[in-house]
């Protein structure tokens, strides 16, 4: 028993060490809007998204309230310029919204003093490896369809980009009758036209739509197509009206 007892006591300032031995676990969440309006988020690392993407970068320190403050390091950059640091911030917590495609990287490097102005302990600490937050943002790409049915049965009833787009970081769409009378235009990608022009639906036909977008990726698009509007159109089974 006194033998246990003085093992015991030999470890108990190891033990009590590890309780509140500081440290951090640098995360990346990011936020976008989904396709039906509303907002998706998740953890960034590893993924690849849309732009813009807004990213929140976290230092999640903990135990270190006995120590001095410690000085926070975030650098982030494009690998494709990687001596060019896109971003370098010193707070714990950084957010930015991303709107050039490429693959991103982030580090976090976080100095730890004692209260005399030492270094204490540093992260990632000497000879281990840092932990990079990666993730893509993808090339533009956006189209529409040919046709919608807006007859309100809850499929097809609106006239919006494929699902398909994605990186798309400015964006104005406009819907024209034959005569060249605009009826109506939206600068929302994740918006769309419901078919009606001073709150009636329009009658089935040809109409006009232009788009003009800008993509991360600096690729312009400009569309000019014919949309043909068919309110009649219901195979009872929700599929879409021939998108091609």
């Amino acid at each position: 028993m006194r033998v246990f007892l003085t093992v015991l006591s030999f470890f108990l300032p190891f033990l009590a060490m590890a309780q509140w031995y500081p440290s951090v676990d640098p995360v990346g969440t990011y936020y976008k809007a989904d396709k039906d309006g509303g907002e998706e988020s998740g953890d960034v690392n590893g993924t690849t998204q849309s732009a813009p993407l807004k990213v929140v970068f976290q230092a999640n320190p903990s135990n270190i309230e006995e120590l001095g403050t410690p000085r926070y390091e975030w650098k982030i950059w494009n690998t494709s310029t990687p001596s060019d640091i896109l971003l370098q911030r010193n707070e714990p917590d950084v957010e930015y919204t991303f709107v050039e495609s490429g693959t991103f990287m982030a580090q976090l490097k976080v100095t730890f003093y004692d209260t005399d102005g030492g270094i204490y302990s540093e992260f990632p600490e000497e000879g281990e490896d840092a932990k990079i937050i990666s993730f893509t943002i993808s090339e533009s790409k956006l189209s529409f369809p040919n046709a919608f049915s807006p007859n309100g049965d809850g499929y097809n009833d609106m006239l919006r980009p494929k699902d398909d787009y994605q990186s798309i970081v400015d964006f104005e769409a406009c819907v024209f009758n034959r005569w060249g009378n605009k009826l109506y235009s939206w600068t929302d990608i994740t918006g769309g036209w419901d078919g009606k022009y001073r709150g009636k639906t329009v009658k089935d036909g040809v109409y006009y739509l232009v788009v003009k977008a800008k993509g991360a990726d600096g690729r312009d698009f400009t569309i000019r197509k014919t949309i043909t509007v068919l309110t009649g159109y219901n195979n009872g089974e929700g599929a879409s009206v021939d998108n091609e």
